[in-house]
């Protein structure tokens, strides 16, 4: 009798099992405080948010973390384009490098989207899904949809500005990866009500190819394949989304 009641608890914990749903990590929020220039970063983040009280938030990875490096070298000063574009915005800046859906998605479950109101915040998020951790253009906007639910519900009086994820040229699949993601988002959010949605990549495109120059990995010591605009790069990507930003704002734009 014992045996038998074993084999169907057995069986039933397996049914269960098998029709549990899949995790995906990409909407699963994962830490990065291992790492001490991450926690640092977070921790000064968090209190930069307690003391500004910021009517504008970037949320986003190392594209969006270069708009605090000053150069030289020319292409890498970005600073001035932060104070030209938000310097008089009450702006705060979010972007963690080296940062996939999961790694934002855990920082604004733990006080970066607490204590809060801004007036817009602009997520710029995906790039690195791509990277490493490989994960899929179906996970990624499940990712990125996890995150736009998360500030919904911490941010309720806060418009929510999506943009689409930047081109780059690492790999075929990387390219093919980054324009479903942004077919995805379109269709989601293209018409909706309560997200703006900007796909830009084609300010980074040429004759229908990638503008090389307007990226600097290829001009590092050690060169890597172009992902990251240069401060030229990010100056168009400013400008491009500034009409939309300023009338989500309600200010002049710049």
């Amino acid at each position: 009798m014992r045996r038998i009641l074993c084999l169907c608890v057995t069986v039933l914990l397996l049914g269960s099992a098998a029709q549990s749903p899949e995790v995906v990590l990409a909407a699963s929020p994962i830490s990065r405080m291992q790492l001490r220039w991450w926690q640092d970063r977070y921790e000064a983040k968090l209190e930069e948010l307690r003391s500004e009280h910021p009517a504008l938030v970037f949320y986003g990875d190392s594209i969006t973390q270069d708009y605090e490096v000053s150069g030289p070298p020319e292409w890498r000063d970005f600073a001035p384009v932060w104070q030209h574009f938000y310097g008089d915005r009450h702006a705060v800046n979010l972007g963690f490098n080296g940062d996939a859906t999961s790694h934002l998605l855990w920082r604004i479950e733990n006080g970066e989207a607490s204590g809060i109101s801004p007036k817009v915040a602009i997520i710029l998020i995906g790039a690195n899904n791509m990277g490493r951790l490989h994960w899929s253009a179906d996970d990624t906007v499940t990712g990125i949809g996890a995150i736009i639910n998360q500030l919904h519900h911490r941010l309720p009086h806060t418009k929510l500005l999506l943009l689409g994820v930047l081109p780059s040229d690492r790999s075929a699949w990387a390219t093919e990866t980054t324009i479903a993601i942004n077919r995805m988002l379109a269709a989601r959010y293209g018409h909706s009500s309560d997200v703006t949605y900007l796909d830009i990549g084609r300010i980074f495109m040429k004759d229908g190819r990638l503008d090389r120059g307007l990226y600097f990995d290829p001009l590092l010591p050690s060169p890597s394949a172009p992902l990251h605009p240069t401060a030229e790069g990010q100056r168009m990507m400013a400008a491009a989304i500034e009409p939309t930003l300023a009338s989500l704002l309600g200010d002049h734009r710049h």
